[in-house]
């Protein structure tokens, strides 16, 4: 049984991690960490996990008795407390922050589907940001081709959960219901892994948009391409063939075939050679404590879709 601990449990991404590790197959949560909430019932601070849990907020970091630790706190916030903790030999750790996207201090980037056979090997793991997975997911085989020439333009729009548990203007629902906006335009945190990973330089725009929902991302990429949509076809199929949560579509994807679960669904379109890539996922989900579960797995070598085997929710 894998001894789980984690740092920052108050929010949006922690609270669905514990929702996936107490149903866990081969995982028991040791402790959850909070700067806000200790002594606090974490069922209720997450009301979602009624029933679930009866375990409490601590003040309390014990590395030395857990096989894994989940960073759950804000971005920045786990350089800092590794300055302030040793780790422990033999502790697993899986940073769900930015800190580390640049795979220094030994970390690997946890794409699974770019890196699988590193992760395994791992003993730190970078988990990518909710933008960069669903753009990823949606461009590897063709940078893996040699075939993202020329400009890339993406655009994608996000769930209200993407900014955070912390209320800002830009997240109550007054502001985000029946609306819609864009922010960091050409300029989003994201657009470093994903430019690294892809190896694009600058050619590839990226334009995020809140979207009037609470959870999920919808990804649409267009670059020129003229080989034939049954070669690209082929190409997607072959490049994710093992990977268990990512698939291509025949027909046009949407959000509620992803949400609730670690699924990114792909679709296809072409036009007088231009390619339109269109890709889904949950925010929460694959693209950050699903996925996180998912790199454990790994690192622990369990059945890599182990404790992530979720329904979406169509209806």
């Amino acid at each position: 049984m894998v001894r789980a601990g984690i740092i920052g449990g108050a929010g949006y991404t922690a609270g669905e991690l514990v929702r996936l590790l107490v149903h866990h197959p081969e995982v028991e949560i040791a402790w959850i960490h909070s700067e806000s909430q200790v002594g606090k019932a974490v069922a209720e601070h997450h009301p979602g996990l009624i029933g679930d849990t009866d375990l409490v907020f601590t003040d309390v970091i014990g590395l030395e008795g857990i096989d894994v630790l989940f960073l759950c706190s804000a971005h920045g916030k786990s350089r800092a407390f590794w300055e302030e903790h040793p780790c422990p030999a033999g502790l697993k750790v899986i940073d769900l922050a930015q800190d580390f996207r640049d795979e220094s201090d030994g970390y690997v980037y946890g794409l699974p589907e770019l890196n699988r056979s590193r992760i395994r090997g791992a003993s730190k793991v970078a988990n990518p940001g909710c933008f960069a997975t669903a753009i990823q997911l949606a461009l590897l085989p063709l940078a893996k081709a040699g075939l993202l020439q020329g400009d890339i333009h993406v655009q994608a729009v996000t769930g209200s959960t993407g900014a955070g548990v912390k209320p800002a203007p830009t997240t109550h629902f007054s502001w985000r219901s029946n609306n819609l906006s864009i922010y960091k335009v050409l300029t989003h945190q994201h657009l470093l892994e994903i430019r690294r990973n892809l190896q694009v330089g600058d050619n590839l725009h990226f334009i995020p948009v809140r979207g009037d929902f609470a959870r999920g991302i919808f990804a649409v990429a267009e670059l020129a391409c003229d080989r034939p949509l049954e070669e690209l076809t082929a190409l997607y199929q072959d490049f994710y063939a093992d990977a268990p949560f990512t698939w291509l579509l025949s027909g046009p994807v949407d959000l509620k075939q992803v949400v609730n679960t670690n699924k990114c669904l792909l679709s296809l379109d072409q036009h007088e050679g231009r390619l339109v890539v269109t890709s889904v996922i949950d925010n929460l989900l694959k693209g950050a404590s699903g996925q996180a579960v998912e790199n454990m797995n790994l690192l622990f070598g369990l059945p890599q879709t182990a404790g992530l085997q979720l329904k979406a929710s169509v209806y």
